[in-house]
C-alpha cells in the first residue's frame, strides 16, 4: 500500500514539474481543454447518460429508466415503436446512398480542377478564387437559390433543357431527380474546399521529377499518375476524411431541397434525429440513441478508411 502511495506522489510530482516547466504551453492550451470540454466531452456523456431513460424533455426528474430499450427500439423496432426502427434504417440507408455519391463527386472533381489549375492557365489564380467562393455562403443560402433553379415550372434548369426540345423535369418531386438536385447543389457549394488542398499538395510536388520522368519518356498522363498522385496521399487522405464525416451529418440541402421527399427517399439521418429531439411528441432518449448509432458507424467508416490508408501507405 505504502509503495502505490509513494508511486503515485511520484507521478504526481513529476506532472507538477512538467507543468511548471511548460507553463505557458499549458496556459495557451487551457481555453481549448475547457471548449473541448464543454462542447464535446459533456454533451457526449450527458447524451450517453439520456439515451438509458425515457427522457421526460419538461422535467428531467420525471424520466425513467429503461437501460438499452431506446436502442433496441431504434435498431429492431419494439411493441408500438417498429416505426423508428424503419424511420432509422431508410434514413441510414439514404445518408450512405448520398455519401457514397457525394464523396466520389467531391474527391474526383476537385482533383481535376486542380490538376488543371496546376499547369497555370491564363488567370489560374482567378478561376481558383471563383472555385472557392461558393464555400463561404451558408447551406440555407445555398440550398434556396438552387431550389429556384430546379423548380419545374420556373427553373432555370427546365428552362435550358426545353431548349433543345426535352420536356420538363420535376426535379424535387420525383426520383432520380431529388438526389440529382441534391448533390449537384452540394458539389457547387463545396467543391472548393478539396481544390485548394490538392491544389496546395500539387505545388509541392518537385517539379524536377516531372523533367526527369519526361527525359526518361514518359508523358504527362504517365507522370500525373505515377509521380503526382503518390505525392500528395495525404492530402487526399485528409480531404477524404474531411468529406466522408460532413457527408454523413447532410441535413440543410434534403431539408430545404425536397423536404425528405418523394416518400421519404431523400429523408436522411439528420432529419429522423432532428424530429425525434422536437415538437410535442418529442423524445430526447430515442433521439440520443439514435445520434450514438449513427456516431459509431461514422467511426467505423472512417476508422476503416484511416485503416486501409495505411496499409496502402506502407505497401
Amino acid at each position: 500500500m505504502e509503495a502505490k502511495t509513494k508511486t503515485i506522489n511520484h507521478k504526481l510530482k513529476r506532472l507538477l514539474v512538467l507543468i511548471k516547466k511548460n507553463w505557458v504551453i499549458a496556459l495557451l492550451a487551457l481555453p481549448f481543454l475547457l471548449a473541448f470540454t464543454a462542447f464535446f466531452i459533456y454533451p457526449l456523456f450527458y447524451g450517453a447518460y439520456i439515451s438509458l431513460f425515457k427522457w421526460n424533455l419538461f422535467d428531467s426528474q420525471a424520466s425513467v429508466f429503461v437501460g438499452f430499450e431506446n436502442y433496441r427500439k431504434v435498431l429492431f423496432g419494439v411493441g408500438e415503436i417498429t416505426l423508428w426502427s424503419t424511420y432509422f434504417w431508410n434514413a441510414l440507408k439514404n445518408t450512405l446512398i448520398f455519401v457514397v455519391f457525394s464523396v466520389f463527386f467531391l474527391i474526383t472533381i476537385p482533383l481535376f480542377i486542380a490538376i488543371l489549375l496546376d499547369l497555370e492557365p491564363r488567370f489560374y489564380k482567378v478561376f481558383r478564387v471563383i472555385f472557392f467562393l461558393p464555400t463561404i455562403l451558408s447551406v440555407s443560402a445555398v440550398a434556396i437559390i438552387f431550389k429556384w433553379q430546379f423548380d419545374t415550372n420556373n427553373g432555370f434548369i427546365n428552362a435550358f433543357i426545353e431548349l433543345f426540345g426535352f420536356d420538363r423535369i420535376s426535379w424535387l418531386n420525383s426520383q432520380p431527380g431529388a438526389w440529382v438536385a441534391i448533390l449537384v447543389t452540394t458539389i457547387w457549394w463545396t467543391i472548393g474546399t478539396n481544390t485548394v488542398i490538392f491544389s496546395a499538395g500539387l505545388k509541392e510536388v518537385d517539379k524536377q521529377m516531372y523533367e526527369a520522368a519526361e527525359l526518361e519518356g514518359c508523358n504527362y498522363p504517365q507522370v500525373l499518375w505515377h509521380f503526382s498522385l503518390p505525392s500528395i496521399r495525404p492530402q487526399m487522405f485528409l480531404a477524404l476524411i474531411n468529406t466522408t464525416i460532413a457527408s454523413f451529418g447532410i441535413y440543410g440541402q434534403a431539408e430545404i431541397l425536397t423536404s425528405g421527399g418523394p416518400d421519404r427517399s431523400t429523408t436522411v439521418m439528420m432529419m429522423v434525429i432532428r424530429g425525434l429531439l422536437t415538437g410535442a411528441n418529442a423524445q430526447p432518449g430515442l433521439a440520443t440513441a439514435m445520434a450514438i448509432l449513427f456516431g459509431l458507424i461514422i467511426m467505423a467508416v472512417g476508422s476503416v478508411q484511416a485503416l486501409y490508408n495505411k496499409r496502402k501507405g506502407a505497401n
